[in-house]
C-alpha cells in the first residue's frame, strides 16, 4: 500500500495517464477509425464534411463524457456505500439501489411515456431512494445495527423483486420493451449532451458534498459510540451520504442504464493504492471509475463491429469474478 506523499503523487498522476489513454481511445477507435491528427482537427477546426470529424464531435464526443461521467458516480457511490454500510460487498448494484432504479425509470417509461433523461432522472431517484430504504430497513440486525451479511441478502432480494416487475412491465408493454431493452443492458451509446448537461449541476453538487465529507466518512468505521465520543453527528453524515449516493446512482442510471460492478470494483482497487483516507479514495476512485467506463465501453463497440456490446455487460465480465473471490472472504472482511 502507497503510505507516503510522494507515492500517493506517482499513482495519481499514473491514474491521471490511464484517464487520458482510455479518453483518446475512447474517441479515436470504433467501427470507424480515426487518426489522431484528425481527431486533434476535428475539436479545433471542425469540418461537417468530414466524416472522422462527424462522427467525433456528433457521437463518440458526448459518449465519451457520458462514460466519464457515470463512472466517476458509480464509482464515489460504490466507495460511500462500503463506507456507511461497513461491507466490502456493497455497491448500488449489489445492494439494490440499481435496481431499484432501474425499475421506477420502467414504470416512467411504459406508463408515462417519459423517454429523456432528465424526466427519467425523477423517477430513478424515487427509485434508488425507495430500494435503499428497504435495504437500510432489511440489514439492520436487533440490537447490533446493520449487518454486513444481512445487507447483502437483503440487497439481493431487493434486486430480485424489482427486476421481476420490471419485467412484468416490459412484458405488458411490447411496443416499449426493444426501445428500453438496450437501456436496460446498460449503454453510453445515442447519449445527446443537451440531454445531459442538466444534469451536471446536480451531479457536482453531489461530489462536492461527498470531498467535503471525507474526514467524517473516515471515523465511520470506528464504533458510533467512538465517533459520538469524538464529537460525529453520526446521523447527520449517514443522511448526507445516503442521499449523495441516491443522487449519483440515480443520475448515472437514468443516464445510462444499468451498469454493474463499477461501484464494486474500483473502491477495492483505489483502496489497494492509496490507502483507506477518503480525501484520496474519494477523488482517486472518480479518476479509475471514469477509466474503468471508458475502457469497457471501448473495447465493448470492438468486439464485434459494427454492432456493440453494452457496456454493462463488459463491466458484469470484469466484475462477477472480484465479487466472487470478495464473497467468499466476507467473513474475513465484515
Amino acid at each position: 500500500m502507497l503510505t507516503s506523499l510522494l507515492a500517493r503523487a506517482s499513482g495519481t498522476l499514473f491514474c491521471l495517464g490511464l484517464l487520458l489513454v482510455a479518453t483518446v481511445s475512447s474517441l479515436v477507435f470504433g467501427h470507424i477509425p480515426v487518426s489522431l491528427d484528425m481527431l486533434t482537427a476535428s475539436l479545433i477546426d471542425y469540418d461537417p464534411g468530414s466524416l472522422e470529424h462527424l462522427v467525433v464531435r456528433t457521437e463518440r464526443f458526448s459518449r465519451t463524457i457520458t462514460a466519464l461521467i457515470v463512472g466517476a458516480g458509480l464509482a464515489i457511490a460504490g466507495v460511500l456505500m462500503q463506507t456507511l454500510t461497513r461491507n466490502p460487498l456493497a455497491s448500488p448494484g449489489i445492494l439494490g439501489i440499481n435496481a431499484g432504479a432501474m425499475f421506477f425509470v420502467v414504470i416512467g417509461a411504459t406508463l408515462f411515456s417519459l423517454t429523456s433523461p432528465s424526466e427519467l432522472v425523477w423517477m430513478a431517484f424515487i427509485g434508488a431512494a425507495t430500494a435503499a430504504f428497504l435495504v437500510y430497513f432489511l440489514g439492520q440486525e436487533a440490537g447490533r445495527g446493520i449487518s454486513p451479511v444481512r445487507t447483502v441478502l437483503a440487497g439481493v432480494t431487493v434486486t430480485a423483486l424489482f427486476v421481476s416487475f420490471a419485467q412484468g412491465l416490459l412484458i405488458f408493454n411490447q411496443d416499449r420493451f426493444e426501445s428500453i431493452l438496450f437501456w436496460l443492458a446498460g449503454s453510453v451509446s445515442g447519449r445527446e449532451l443537451n440531454a445531459i448537461l442538466p444534469l451536471l449541476p446536480m451531479f457536482g453538487l453531489a461530489l462536492l458534498v461527498a470531498l467535503l465529507l471525507s474526514r467524517q466518512l473516515n471515523l465511520l468505521g470506528l464504533d458510533d459510540e467512538v465517533t459520538r465520543g469524538l464529537g460525529l453527528r453520526v446521523g447527520q453524515v449517514r443522511l448526507l451520504t445516503g442521499l449523495v449516493v441516491i443522487v449519483l446512482a440515480g443520475t448515472s442510471i437514468a443516464v445510462a442504464g444499468l451498469i454493474g460492478f463499477v461501484g464494486l470494483i474500483v473502491p477495492h482497487i483505489a483502496r489497494g493504492i492509496f490507502g483507506t483516507d477518503h480525501r484520496w479514495l474519494l477523488p482517486m476512485s472518480a479518476i479509475l471509475g471514469a477509466t474503468l467506463m471508458l475502457a469497457a465501453d471501448t473495447v465493448a463497440r470492438m468486439i464485434i463491429p459494427p454492432q456493440e456490446v453494452p457496456v454493462g455487460v463488459m463491466t458484469a465480465l470484469l466484475g462477477t469474478p472480484l465479487f466472487l473471490h470478495l464473497a467468499r472472504h466476507v467473513r474475513k472482511v465484515s
